[in-house]
């Protein structure tokens, strides 16, 4: 056992998420009100990290969510598979005329002082319909799988979705695999979905099936509805709030193994201070600082997340596994789009402390 973790040697899976698929709107450096026209990315905080792990890392993935039988379906089905990701889905149809969907986010890239803006179009989400008994878990289990994970967005959607995703915690518990879970805490969704109070309690129910959560100061306080420490942080890379925070975790939810978060101090739109920290077993982790030109930030945490994760499913040291995440989430900001377009030995030597020399 490691990490206070028994992971799995093997499996017919190393990793599988439960989450919506949808297809953010990107202008660029455009704001929407004056786009004319946008790339389409392919994402969800929690395919995001399967993909990452088939695309950058090797793994053997999948993906469970809802898909629409229509060209944007289509369209995220094509993506899915392209980055080596084996789908498991319960499909609807589409009606021709308002859903069900599959849902569009909308994010400029924004530029210097000017932030990127995100909001959403949900309305008839398909993603939202899935409810408990929705998916043979026996049979995507089948085999063995490693590890399993979700998080908030998803559990924000609707009444439902908290079922469906305790129902496969349940399942890959069952089964031996480690459980993992980002807070992602999204304001907005959750405002719709019943505001903070109600998150807490749902987030309470799910909680209890994890064994590692991600999740920064913020996202601790407001989806388990505790309280910060006293002294606040000298800055946003001031990891003493955070590990603050994780007495009043473990009271909650004793059963958590690791908790890890980014830390980022934003100078502008394209310049970040980067780093991370992790909770193992009891014991601290940090990743150095590193100074950040970011092209597109959309999905450094789940980049980060997925970088995490594949050094503990390979046992590398909590050190080691913290850096890889680290510079996971660092190289994914360098890229257009929401997931990875890095190799695995790239992410090694930048965790080693590698240059942006160039390479010949």
């Amino acid at each position: 056992m490691a990490y206070g973790l028994n992971i799995l040697p093997q499996g017919a899976l190393d990793f599988v998420s439960l989450g919506a698929l949808i297809h953010r709107l990107d202008p660029g450096i455009v704001p929407f009100r004056r786009a004319t026209g946008c790339d389409i990315h392919i994402s969800g905080g929690e395919f995001n990290c399967a993909a990452n792990l088939a695309s950058c890392f090797g793994l053997k993935t999948g993906i469970v969510s809802a898909m629409v039988d229509y060209p944007v379906g289509e369209l995220i089905d094509h993506a899915v598979r392209s980055m080596g990701v084996k789908p498991f889905y319960k499909r609807f149809k589409h009606n021709g005329v308002n859903g069900p969907n599959m849902a569009t986010v909308y994010s400029d890239r924004g530029q210097g002082v000017r932030p990127p803006v995100v909001f959403y179009n949900r309305a008839n989400e398909a993603a939202g319909m899935l409810k408990a008994g929705d998916f043979d878990w026996a049979q995507i289990f089948a085999g063995g799988v490693r590890w399993f994970h979700c998080g908030g967005i998803f559990s924000a959607l609707s009444a439902t979705t908290p079922e469906v995703i305790i129902e496969g915690m349940k399942a890959a518990k069952a089964q031996g695999a480690v459980v993992s879970f980002d807070l992602n805490f999204r304001a907005k969704l959750w405002n719709v979905a019943g505001g903070e109070e109600h998150a807490v309690a749902v987030l309470d129910r799910i909680l209890r099936h994890v064994d590692v959560l991600v999740g920064n100061e913020e996202d601790l306080q407001k989806s388990l509805g505790i309280a910060g420490p006293e002294v606040e942080a000298k800055s946003k890379l001031d990891s003493s709030a955070f590990f603050g925070m994780i007495d009043a975790v473990l009271a909650k939810h004793p059963q958590i193994k690791i908790v890890a978060t980014t830390l980022r101090e934003v100078h502008s739109t394209n310049r970040h201070s980067w780093s991370a920290v992790a909770w193992v077993d009891g014991k601290t982790y940090a990743a150095p600082t590193m100074e950040l030109d970011v092209h597109d930030r959309i999905g450094g945490g789940d980049g980060f997340a997925a970088g995490f994760f594949y050094g503990l499913l390979s046992g590398e040291t909590p050190e080691a596994a913290i850096k890889l995440g680290w510079a996971h989430g660092a190289l994914l900001t360098t890229f257009p789009g929401d997931v990875s377009m890095a190799s695995v030995d790239e992410v090694r030597a930048l965790a080693q402390g590698g240059s942006a020399r160039v390479q010949r």
